[in-house]
């Protein structure tokens, strides 16, 4: 039998045996199939109901019982801070929730990267009795 081979853009026809050109033929086949599966398979997982369901933008609602863990949370928290000075408490927030390093933070506050270091060490111990 009689295959085309591409190399560079150039057509060559070569004779092979009938069980080489099964073999290339049953390849071909393989190779299209395998195409079929890479379109199928966005992002290598399976299209179906779960992703569509994950991926999809769909709004989150908390349960009511979510909501009052959350508000009693953020009660304990805030009567937590309570018991710290005022320069505490901005240094404690500013590096807790904005994720400035000390040096930031002493330069915000115009003091010693170890005076905010302590300020924080003071807060943490204060939550933790508090807990």
């Amino acid at each position: 039998m009689e295959v085309t081979i591409n190399i560079d853009g150039q057509a060559l026809s070569v004779e092979v045996t009938v069980e080489v050109y099964e073999y290339l033929d049953k390849a071909g086949h393989k190779e299209e199939n395998l195409a079929h599966e890479k379109r199928r398979h966005w992002d290598s997982r399976e299209f179906d109901e779960y992703i569509i369901l994950t991926e999809g933008r769909s709004c989150y609602y908390q349960t009511p019982e979510q909501w009052v863990c959350r508000k009693e949370t953020m009660l304990e928290i805030k009567a937590a801070l309570a018991l710290c000075t005022e320069a505490q408490r901005r240094r404690f927030l500013l590096y807790a929730l904005d994720g400035l390093s000390y040096a930031e933070i002493a330069g915000l506050c115009r003091c010693s990267k170890a005076a905010i270091q302590d300020s924080i060490e003071a807060v943490r111990k204060k939550i933790k009795k508090f807990f």
